[in-house]
């Protein structure tokens, strides 16, 4: 499996990267986010979220599990299945996923069966306070070539 990897040197330049992503989603499109905690899940989905034109304040749905924003371009599930006590049990995750927005699933080696073959895996590792290495792995055709573009992109800047 082909992976993608970006080095971020800051907060903004790791918020820099979730937009230009964003801009390139469409519905139905599925990520998930895995790093430790304070890695940048919820920093990524927050600029993610801006890139799709989302006004509202975002932030981990840790105790919800999942928040829906729907005032951008395409509406935005934000799912933290953190605190799922049990990951077998069927939360309709399903229609998220098959729905009109963009789903972001943060922890989701939790629910793994439960995700689409498709989908977009992102881990954020933490170097340092500030610098984090971003890898992007791309299951299915629409994605590489999301993948290859938001790369190339990269190249360019």
């Amino acid at each position: 499996m082909e992976e993608f990897e970006f080095i971020t040197q800051s907060a903004d330049e790791t918020s820099i990267l979730a937009k230009r992503l964003s801009e390139k989603l469409t519905r139905r499109d599925v990520v998930t986010l895995e790093g430790d905690l304070g890695a940048g899940k919820t920093t990524f989905t927050k600029a993610l979220a801006a890139g799709l034109g989302i006004k509202r304040n975002v932030n981990s749905p840790t105790f919800t599990i999942i928040k829906e924003y729907t005032d951008g371009r395409l509406p935005l599930y934000h799912m933290d299945v953190y605190r799922l006590e049990d990951a077998d049990e069927d939360l309709g995750f399903d229609e998220y996923f098959h729905g009109e927005g963009v789903s972001v699933i943060e922890w989701a080696h939790l629910i793994e069966d439960q995700l689409p073959n498709e989908r977009l895996d992102i881990k954020i590792n933490y170097i340092n306070d500030s610098t984090r290495k971003i890898i992007i792995t791309p299951y299915g055709s629409h994605y590489v070539d999301l993948c290859k573009e938001l790369r190339d992109e990269s190249i360019s800047h």
